[in-house]
């Protein structure tokens, strides 16, 4: 296949894409700016003019990251039940993580060294806080929850991040009932020790 010589949007969006997979598969360590091109059917210094350098590509990939998981939450949908919507957000953000555990090491934990985070980037990060902050609201809205959302929404995002990334790294449990379990307990508690005494 030849490779594309044009350096349009269309392309970056492609780039980005494949950048998404070359992580999944490669990981941090077989990520280079090489090896996107080749997959993406492009050359190094295209990728270099699209995105300065590696750490340019990397930040798009971080980026796509939240764009990701902001549309996997959006599909959760509301219902009468504030409280189980939010389990069930938290339960949503869980599978996001699991099935995409390089990338949100990425997004959570910075595991290269030519690439670190700014106020841009700590905003795409505040984007997915202020979307579930919006669902804690609707529970202390309707007494089902007490403290200040942002709070809660902090504590449930860490929560939810560690033991999604404990999950991950098979520190959860060996069989799926005693991992859900201990999902359903950690969710559970702290839900309970946030309700109105």
């Amino acid at each position: 296949m030849p490779r594309t010589k044009q350096r349009t949007p269309e392309l970056r969006d492609h780039v980005r894409a494949v950048a998404v997979e070359v992580l999944a598969a490669e990981g941090p360590a077989g990520f280079t700016a090489r090896g996107v091109a080749a997959r993406a059917g492009t050359s190094v210094p295209a990728i270099y003019e699209l995105f300065g350098d590696k750490g340019g590509l990397l930040r798009e990939v971080f980026f796509e990251g939240f764009r990701m998981l902001r549309k996997h939450l959006s599909d959760v949908p509301e219902t009468p039940d504030p409280l189980a919507d939010l389990s069930a957000l938290m339960q949503s953000y869980r599978r996001f993580v699991h099935a995409n555990p390089l990338l949100s090491e990425l997004m959570f934990s910075r595991p290269f060294t030519d690439f670190a985070p700014g106020p841009t980037e700590r905003r795409a990060g505040a984007a997915v806080r202020t979307f579930i902050v919006a669902r804690v609201h609707r529970c202390t809205e309707a007494t089902l929850l007490h403290g200040n959302d942002t709070d809660i929404a902090h504590v449930l995002v860490a929560l939810t991040q560690g033991m999604a990334a404990a999950e991950n790294a098979r520190r959860l449990g060996t069989t799926r009932e005693s991992i859900d379990r201990r999902w359903h307990l950690a969710l559970t508690a702290t839900l309970t020790g946030l309700s109105p005494k």
